[in-house]
Parts: structure tokens; C-alpha cells; sequence
């Protein structure tokens, strides 16, 4: 187990902001956490430290949205999320990780701006196989590398203008079944020996926390402000992403 307490300093925070995200509350603020991890010891570890975490804060996550979701989306996310999962445990370790966050993060900055652009204006989009598909092999690539599978999902998901409940509801099934099936891929590839998972095991205590008061937010806040504050979250971090892949380059 990490006894640094440098790296508890960075962790700490890094947990709860996933927990918030995760209870209904802060968008892709997630993408964070990792490089705030990262900063005290390798990416790779710090999503290895991560997923078992995430793995529960996505069971309590699904308590609290159970039966909010949209079929019709989900029967064409999660075995397109799968496939980004598969090509992701293939192709990750021959791709910069700095060209990933690259891409994600001005894909997510060119949707959140023009998204604010056109405000309430934007013309409502409806379930779509091809776009669906696409953008869910894109999360499930993203997620399994530095879990930031959440911009690529609010590119597909947002334009259709879902109410809050049904959205949280649907990203978090798709979610559960992204990092539950990255629980194969990583533990075959070595990131979830011993000492990670008892540095998981002294962090855990935080996930309920971080979702519960992500959850009490998100019922405190109109559904215009909830998606107004969501495509905040996307341009920020998607701008953070941006940056650091253009520093890692």
C-alpha cells in the first residue's frame, strides 16, 4: 500500500470529484482525476488505484438512477462501448497517451462551445445507430485508458436534450458495465496486484461520501442549470485535457 502522503493529498480530492460525478453532479469533471493521481505516481497506476473504486461508486450510483435509463440507447452503447474496451487493451500501449487526451479534449471543447452557441436553439436529436455507435467505441477507448469516457458520451447524449434522471441513469448503467468489463483487461495487463488494491481498499471509505453528495446536488438544481453546468464541466475539463495532451506531445 502507498504510504506517501503526497499521494493521499492528491487522491483524496481526486476520489471525491469522481464521486460527485458519479452521484449526478459535475459532467466529465471526472476526467481529473486521474491526471490529479498522476501527479504523485504513474498514469497507469493511478487508473489501476482507480477502477476498483470506481467499480462501487458505480453499484451505489446505480441504486440511487435504478430503472432511470433509455433502452433504446443503451442496446446500441454498450456493445459499441465494448469493442473501444477490447481495441483499447490492443492499441493503448503503441498510442501516446498524450494524443488520446488530445483528441478527446478538443472534441469535447468544439461540442461545448458550440453547444453553448446555440443554447436552448439547438435542434433536439434522437437515437441514432451510427453516432451511438461511434461515439460509445470512443468512450469505452477513452475510458479504459485514462477513464475519461464521459465526453465523448455527452457528445452523443446531450443534443437529445434527455431529462436529467433518465440521462444520470443511462450513463451510469453504461459506465457500470464499461469498468466492470476493464476489471479483465486490467488485471490481465498487471494493474491490479496487491499493493494497488490495498491502496483502493484505504480509499474506499470516500466513494460513498463523494456520491451521496453528488446525488443531494443534483436534486437541488433545475434541469437548465443541471445541463448548463454539465456543459461547463465539458468545456473545463475538455480544455484540461487539451493542455495536457499538448504538453505530453
Amino acid at each position: 500500500m502507498i504510504s506517501d502522503p503526497f499521494f493521499y493529498f492528491c487522491a483524496i480530492p481526486a476520489v471525491l470529484i469522481f464521486g460527485l460525478s458519479k452521484g449526478g453532479f459535475g459532467g466529465g469533471i471526472n476526467v481529473v482525476s486521474v491526471p490529479l493521481i498522476a501527479l504523485s505516481v504513474s498514469p497507469p497506476q493511478a487508473a489501476g488505484i482507480l477502477l476498483p473504486i470506481l467499480c462501487v461508486m458505480d453499484l451505489l450510483a446505480l441504486r440511487k438512477f435504478w430503472g432511470s435509463w433509455d433502452k433504446a440507447n443503451l442496446r446500441i452503447m454498450i456493445p459499441a462501448s465494448i469493442v473501444g474496451i477490447v481495441l483499447g487493451t490492443f492499441l493503448f500501449s503503441h498510442l501516446s497517451e498524450a494524443y488520446v487526451r488530445l483528441l478527446i479534449g478538443l472534441l469535447a471543447v468544439g461540442f461545448g462551445l458550440n453547444h453553448w452557441r446555440q443554447g436552448n436553439n439547438q435542434t433536439k436529436t434522437s437515437v441514432s445507430r451510427i453516432k451511438g455507435s461511434f461515439w460509445s467505441v470512443v468512450a469505452g477507448f477513452t475510458s479504459f485508458g485514462i477513464h475519461a469516457g464521459t465526453p465523448p458520451l455527452n457528445v452523443y447524449l446531450l443534443p437529445q436534450k434527455l431529462s436529467p434522471a433518465i440521462y444520470m441513469g443511462t450513463s451510469t448503467l453504461l459506465f457500470t458495465v464499461i469498468n466492470y468489463f476493464k476489471l479483465i483487461p486490467y488485471f490481465w495487463l498487471g494493474q491490479l496486484h496487491v499493493g494497488n488494491l490495498s491502496t483502493s481498499l484505504a480509499l474506499l471509505p470516500l466513494a460513498p461520501i463523494g456520491v451521496g453528495m453528488g446525488y443531494y446536488l443534483h436534486h437541488k438544481i433545475s434541469p437548465i442549470l443541471f445541463y448548463k453546468l454539465i456543459n461547463i464541466f465539458l468545456i473545463v475539463t475538455g480544455a484540461k485535457l487539451t493542455y495536457d495532451g499538448l504538453m505530453g506531445i
